[in-house]
């Protein structure tokens, strides 16, 4: 209850709740589905989801990152050629089937092989776990019987090699006691039998990279092929169209919401009776995959050594054990004896799937010992540590045996380009420059005094590190240096963040500025920039990969300092540049906190400010040079030299003229949408198209839709002609169509063809120079809601500073009120410019004017009578008149031939397009966008 005070208001009292760092979770769905399927290729878990193979499964598109785990485990040797092309038609009617091993180390429970058949029509698999190569037959025979009883129908070929276990005479009398004929390969042709070669291939490299993902001991390989047999049977296969073995087998899709990351963290319900009313109801353990014959899970408690089989599961599919860091005290089991053993399930498939989540089974509360892992029998068990990263236990043993003949081995250093960024810290033992990057990042964390070693305190819920890794480019594309970063767990590193919706046309205006005043633009970076920020909370991590104490591991760092990943790192970084630029003498712009001002004698600097990035500008060199020694002796900064690229935007400063274009990005982005070397159109979209989110055209996939777009959507900072087009297909991303994928693909070969197009500013030796705004509507062209789309830019001289294509929030009755919502925008954006301008300049800059088409918007934002067409129009866009009357913008009548936003309210037609022009260098009078000639010998990025 809230009292009311005596003046009858009502007294609320809200607490502020106080900020905490959580752990990361996946945020992107596709990851988490790749590691669900045990790291299965993109494209495969995307056509799986196009094409509804299973249930459960959401859009998956492909990404250009790379997986180090799947780098890890997937080095294959060439693909056999095909000996045969016959195929069954019916299942049962052929198999193929092969031996596999001996592998190295045995498992857990001694296994030392295992045995793979292969449905020929189906590919629906069965494995078995030996111990014994003798131990084959008897499987196969298991195996037959029992697929038989679920088929009713009896099986015809067996496609095996001449091993001893399957040439005896033993196995001979059955098979054809039975009507089975068994066809043996020749002698070393392993590839007389590639379908089981090939499905060998796929499981043991699915189990090699869900054992290297969690830093797993290749001991688990038994539980990992076993996890692997499971998902390749809910797995998409060329063999099969539109189908997964699953379902050619059972005749019903498989549903695959069940699937967990292997080797993650599942929370286990205890269901042991007369637990104390203080004691844990659930212990962490380790996710090992699916009991077969009950819809329950798999798990290992590294503590107890125990396997469980379980219903009541909460999954933490982003954490791993730290199977690493050693535990202060013994295992509560206390013994190290190695004579515990597991009892694999003798057969992983045939049954029906588990269904939504799994239920209890016969043998739920049956728990199963295993020994300690190897080489660690006296090592105390291992505590539970969520860690997102981990390394592999150093004394892991090769996955395989790597003396055998023709087995594949498992290589436990993962080596990659040295011009791309590593995914990983395990990806870096072996990279020389990577390793230099982090020692300097360490060396700037000590120097910082960011942190100090000290013991837990009570109740400590340390916070994970992790190494994030980029390599520096210019922009032509060329390494210029490589990074490593240390950050907190919760950190995600996101490209696209939406810093071009302010800061982009300020950076625009500052270099607009410098053109016309003749001025250079510097560029420099603060080294480690977020380690300067002094902390106020009390805040503990843990110490980071590679640079843990000896003899300390269980102490952890007390931050006095900001670190990478905290959410109140960004904060504290710009309190403290905030602070030392003031001290500097620097004044902050109220109109746009990035950009500082410094009135010298020599004339105005300016600094513009995006997280540890400074661009610079200035009347004087001198002062130029003094403000870098200045910041020098109060951070670690690079001098950078002339600014050449920020923020994805390429700047070619010339002696007559400052270059913005995004040429290197634009064909990143090709690349990225499989449009590289496409035909190039003429125009950004096919003139008078409409497109409805009611299109009855067939779906796409949303995520590789919304990703494209979004690539456009930053193109559209140096590129004022894409504006409308992309803003336009921007609207169906909800639910994409092919028809919109199309008119997607038609901006993408606009681009292709204008990859060279940029801003031009020219250097005019000085001045004053006029903003003048632009501002147009259509109408109702928007034919789901039949809202307008309002277009306005602004030049300042004659050069492009700020523009936008935005579909308007009301439905407009007539072209004048539409015409007066979008001047209405457009003032608001005029009047910010101009104090921009003022606070930039420290000189008093005229009105702006902005030129509206409509002669009746222009009457009535001047005319403050209401009367039937402006008595209905929101109180917020009358700001118009209040402007006007205050002197703060101007209006003025433009032609139809002169509206230069035209562009950006409707399609172009080929007339308007300027790669269609014959002098490109008309545009910088149009949209001040031209082609811009790249210099002989000038490598593309």
């Amino acid at each position: 209850m809230v009292s009311r005070s005596r003046n009858r208001l009502y007294v609320m009292k809200p607490t502020i709740a106080r900020p905490v760092c959580l752990a990361a979770r996946h945020e992107e769905a596709v990851w988490l589905w790749h590691a669900r399927f045990g790291h299965m290729s993109f494209d495969a878990l995307g056509r799986m989801a196009r094409k509804s193979m299973v249930c459960g499964l959401p859009a998956i598109e492909h990404v250009s990152q790379l997986c180090d785990s799947c780098l890890a485990g997937k080095q294959r040797r060439a693909p056999f050629p095909k000996m045969t092309s016959y195929r069954a038609l019916d299942p049962r009617e052929l198999v193929h089937g092969d031996l596999y091993g001996p592998i190295k180390p045995a498992t857990h429970g001694g296994r030392r092989y295992f045995l793979l058949l292969v449905d020929d029509s189906s590919r629906f698999r069965w494995l078995r776990l030996l111990t014994a190569k003798d131990q084959a037959a008897e499987a196969i025979k298991e195996i037959k019987a029992r697929a038989e009883m679920e088929a009713g129908k009896k099986l015809k070929v067996l496609r095996i090699d001449r091993g001893g276990e399957f040439t005896s005479e033993e196995f001979g009398r059955y098979c054809a006691g039975e009507g089975i004929e068994r066809h043996l390969m020749s002698p070393y042709f392993p590839q007389q039998n590639g379908v089981i070669e090939r499905r060998n291939q796929t499981v043991v490299g699915m189990a090699r990279i869900m054992l290297k993902a969690k830093g797993m001991s290749a001991a688990f390989w038994g539980e990992a092929v076993s996890t692997a047999v499971y998902i390749h049977n809910r797995s998409p296969t060329k063999s099969l169209e539109g189908k997964t073995p699953f379902e050619a087998w059972h005749e019903c899709k498989p549903d695959v919401a069940h699937l967990r990351t292997f080797g993650c963290i599942g929370h286990v319900k205890v269901t042991r009776p007369n637990l104390a009313k203080l004691e844990g109801r659930s212990r962490p353990m380790v996710f090992l995959g699916y009991e077969a014959g009950s819809k329950a899970h798999r798990l290992y408690d590294p503590v107890e050594r125990r396997v469980h089989v379980s219903r009541d599961v909460v999954f933490d599919e982003a954490a791993s054990w730290d199977w690493v860091r050693p535990s202060s005290g013994e295992a509560a089991t206390g013994g190290s004896s190695s004579t515990f053993t597991i009892e694999y399930e003798e057969y992983l498939e045939g049954e029906a799937p588990a269904r939504g989540q799994p239920e209890h089974g016969a043998n739920n509360d049956e728990q199963r010992r295993l020994p300690r892992a190897r080489g660690r029998e006296d090592t105390p068990a291992t505590p539970i540590t969520p860690v997102r990263y981990v390394t592999p236990p150093p004394d892991a043993s090769p996955y395989l045996d790597a003396e055998h003949e023709g087995e594949p081995t498992l290589d436990d250093k993962l080596h990659f380009s040295s011009v791309e960024e590593p995914p990983s810290f395990a990806a870096v033992e072996q990279d020389e420059s990577s390793r230099r990057a982090m020692l300097e990042e360490m060396s700037s964390i000590q120097e910082n005094r960011t942190w100090e070693l000290v013991d837990p305190p009570a109740n400590c819920r340390p916070i994970g590190l992790k190494w994030i890794y980029k390599v520096k480019r210019d922009e032509r594309g060329e390494v210029v240096r490589h990074k490593a970063r240390l950050v907190a767990r919760g950190f995600v590193q996101r490209e696209g963040i939406d810093f071009e919706e302010v800061f982009a046309p300020s950076v625009r205006l500052v270099l607009e500025l410098a053109a016309t005043r003749g001025w250079n633009v510097d560029h420099m970076d603060v080294k480690s920039a977020f380690l300067n920020g002094e902390l106020k909370e009390e805040v503990f991590v843990k110490q980071p990969l590679g640079f843990v104490v000896a003899g300390q591991e269980h102490r952890v760092l007390r931050l006095h300092k900001a670190l990478y990943g905290l959410r109140q790192a960004p904060r504290a970084c710009n309190v403290k540049l905030d602070e030392s630029l003031t001290r500097l003498g620097f004044a902050k712009c109220e109109t746009e906190h990035a950009l500082y001002t410094r009135r010298a004698e020599r004339g105005q600097l300016v600094v513009g400010v995006y997280i540890d990035d400074l661009v610079v500008t200035g009347a004087s060199e001198q002062d130029i040079v003094a403000f870098k020694e200045e910041m020098k002796k109060l951070f670690r900064m690079s001098d950078l030299g002339l600014l050449t690229y920020n923020l994805g935007i390429e700047v070619e400063q010339g002696t007559d003229s400052i270059t913005l274009r995004q040429s290197a990005y634009g064909r990143k982005l090709l690349e990225r949408s499989g449009m590289a070397g496409c035909r190039a159109n003429k125009t950004p979209m096919e003139e008078k198209i409409k497109l409805s989110k009611a299109s009855t055209a067939a779906k796409v996939d949303t995520t590789g839709y919304r990703s494209i777009v979004g690539g456009l959507r930053y193109l559209v900072n140096t590129r004022p002609d894409l504006a409308f087009t992309v803003g336009y297909v921007s609207r169906f991303m909800e639910d994409p169509r092919e028809d919109q994928l199309t008119a997607v693909k038609h901006l993408l070969r606009y681009v292709a063809g204008t990859l060279d197009y940029g801003i031009v500013y020219p250097r005019c030796g000085g001045g004053k120079t006029e903003l003048i705004g632009y501002s147009d509507s259509d109408m109702g062209g928007h034919v789901d809601g039949r809202k307008s789309t309002s277009g306005l830019i602004f030049f300042l001289g004659k050069c492009p500073i700020s523009w936008q294509s935005q579909k308007q929030r009301i439905v407009a009755l007539s072209t004048c009120e539409a015409e007066y919502v979008a001047a209405a925008t457009a003032c608001c954006q005029g009047v910010w410019l101009r104090r921009l301008l003022q606070e930039t300049t420290g000189e008093d800059h005229r009105t702006p004017v902005l030129r509206v088409e409509n002669k009746s918007a222009i009457e009535l934002a001047k005319n403050p009578v209401l009367h039937d067409r402006s008595k209905h129009i929101d109180i917020r866009f009358h700001f118009i008149r209040d402007c006007v009357n205050g002197g703060r913008i101007v209006f003025r009548h433009v032609e139809t031939g002169q509206q230069l936003a035209d562009i950006l309210t409707k399609t172009p037609s080929l007339l308007m397009c300027p790669v269609c022009l014959s002098k490109p260098r008309d545009m910088a009078f149009g949209c001040g966008h031209q082609h811009v000639e790249r210099p002989e010998g000038d490598l593309e990025g």
